[in-house]
């Protein structure tokens, strides 16, 4: 019998479940997530029994998850197919290539080592928003599974591994990439051994970085999105005079890439660089980006001859709208990158990291050049400021309140993004952390610096410190 259950509410995100392991998430929200998304997919799908794929990433608390997770599959009836320790997209191929109900992984994706949590899909869509509020409800009420209803699901292993390898690798084709050397970094996330595989496969010269799974994560916080944890990839690509590095999260759905001189490329920088690459092959497409974007990159994508939208930050916010239009490429500041034109329309860096190297192969330029070939702005990387997930939200309304009555030109499509004469800022809520998100983007450092003045002067009103020296 699946038993009630409440999850913390801190842990219902906008796109999964994110919690604190031993604090707001346990053993007890794991069996609760495999019985519910069985009942939900036994809704949505029809089937008495669903088969749900079951994978999990390398931290330390995720076999003791995934293990509850198939325990609450099988009692309430579901078949479980388990795919082992590896990426999210490994689990999104599952689901886009065998005949599944639903999918889900034990997964702290880019979150402190501590954190874990869960992400689900019914067939090929991501359970988010509403569809992750109708589980919550499942979870609460119990079994709804009439008495007659088949019980006692079963399990299969399987490995993907070498199918997945050979569609990641076909996305080189055509290109030639026998000149590049490579620096890869995984982070000791889930992406390692699929990586060596990968690069045993690839042409060009390859150097790998952290590719054993470990929780501890001990070369630095899986999270290329942050700077910092990128310094070992670019020490390694200038000091062995490498042509590029790329590096993943700790679930594999983000990308993060340096250049020959040790340059960050920023996720809205790749997506410029991608999208002239398929808007060759597809003209007039449209191109999604989240909110944290750069004005250059939607200009770029207009440039090219594209439709550029800007839409909410979010992996499943994104992946929704990029089926909903048609789109053939979506990207986030994050490194989150999404292929619908070749590929399956989800996140998956693996690929991502494949289609910068055949856009590399078929321009003949570097990407340092390429990235050199994109308007010259001052920025700030995603800032992330402290604020419990209780304040967060009443913060960013109360800032786009006080600006609407300024009469501010301002965009609420996620958060608040105020345009001015001299650029933009955004401050908007973090869907996955407790934490305001912050960016900003002028012409220059002296209108860059105007704009910073103006949005600490609104954070100061709601004691949230703006340090400046993080936005250098």
């Amino acid at each position: 019998m699946f038993q009630p259950h409440r999850f913390h509410p801190s842990i219902l995100r906008e796109c999964d479940i994110r919690g604190i392991v031993g604090e707001t998430l346990g053993t007890a929200d794991a069996t609760a997530v495999g019985g519910a998304l069985v009942r939900l997919a036994r809704r949505i799908r029809g089937r008495a029994n669903p088969y749900i794929a079951v994978a999990r990433d390398g931290r330390l608390s995720s076999p003791e998850l995934e293990a509850r997770v198939i325990a609450g599959i099988e009692a309430s009836g579901g078949h479980v197919l388990c795919l082992g320790c590896g990426p999210s997209p490994l689990l999104y191929f599952a689901a886009h290539t065998l005949p599944l109900d639903g999918a889900v992984i034990v997964t702290g994706s880019h979150n402190p080592k501590e954190h874990n949590g869960f992400k689900m899909m019914i067939g090929t869509e991501m359970v988010h928003g509403t569809m992750l509020g109708q589980l919550a409800a499942l979870a609460e009420t119990g079994s709804t599974t009439p008495a007659r209803a088949p019980v006692g699901g079963a399990r299969t292993l399987i490995d993907l591994r070498p199918a997945y390898i050979d569609r990641i690798a076909a996305g080189l084709a055509g290109a030639n990439t026998s000149h590049l050397s490579i620096g890869w970094d995984a982070g000791n996330g889930a992406t390692g051994e699929i990586l060596r595989q990968l690069a045993q496969r690839l042409p060009g010269c390859h150097v790998l970085l952290n590719t054993d799974p470990d929780g501890k994560f001990p070369a630095h916080h899986p999270d290329p999105a942050e700077p910092a944890n990128l310094q070992q990839l670019q020490n390694l690509v200038v000091s062995q005079g490498l042509d590029l590095g790329i590096a993943f999260d700790g679930d594999g759905d983000r990308i993060g890439a340096v250049d020959a001189q040790g340059r960050i490329v920023w996720g809205d920088q790749l997506l410029a660089i991608l999208s002239r690459d398929v808007l060759a092959a597809t003209p007039g497409a449209t191109i999604i980006a989240d909110v944290k974007a750069s004005q250059t990159l939607f200009d770029e994508i207009s440039q090219l001859g594209g439709q550029p939208l800007m839409w909410k930050t979010g992996h499943s916010l994104i992946k929704t709208k990029l089926h909903e239009t048609g789109a053939k490429l979506a990207g986030e500041m994050s490194g989150h990158i999404f292929f619908s034109d070749e590929y399956y329309g989800y996140d998956d860096a693996l690929y991502a990291a494949i289609r910068l190297l055949r856009t590399i192969g078929r321009s003949g330029l570097s990407l340092a050049k390429l990235r050199d070939s994109l308007p010259l702005v001052s920025s700030t990387p995603e800032i992330r400021l402290p604020c419990g997930d209780t304040r967060k939200f009443a913060i960013v309304q109360r800032v786009a309140e006080a600006l609407q009555r300024e009469g501010a030109d301002i965009d609420l499509t996620d958060g608040v993004r105020v345009r001015r004469g001299h650029g933009w800022w955004l401050l908007r809520a973090s869907n996955t952390q407790a934490a305001l998100v912050v960016r900003a983007e002028a012409p220059s450092e002296a209108q860059l610096s105007l704009l910073l003045a103006e949005l600490r002067t609104y954070l100061a009103d709601e004691a949230i410190p703006l340090d400046t020296a993080a936005a250098a």
